[in-house]
């Protein structure tokens, strides 16, 4: 029959073991979850990245004349001279042309 003092120490071994293993099993957890984070986060900034230089390539074409014509024509329906315009009443209402 073994001793108290050799149950006492496979007791405090197998306790011991059990804490270890709870502890990794959590963090190894806690490893894959925090893993998935940063693939998201990663995958969210290269498209804020991307986000960022479209809009640093609008900036850059509407700082050129060739910007500033469009966005005068885009926002404020503006024309040159020589441009032709054609104006379309609703669907119940005639079609004016202007020559």
């Amino acid at each position: 029959m073994p001793r108290l003092r050799w149950i006492f120490i496979a007791a405090a071994a197998s306790l011991f073991l059990f804490i270890t293993g709870t502890v990794y099993f959590f963090e190894i957890q806690n490893i894959l979850r925090l893993k998935e984070l940063v693939e998201k986060r990663s995958v969210e900034r290269e498209e804020k990245k991307r986000s960022v230089d479209r809009r640093k390539e609008e900036v850059k074409f509407y700082t050129t004349e060739a910007g500033i014509v469009h966005l005068s024509r885009e926002r404020h329906g503006l024309t040159l001279p020589g441009d032709r315009v054609y104006v379309i009443l609703g669907a119940s209402a005639d079609i004016l042309y202007l020559r």
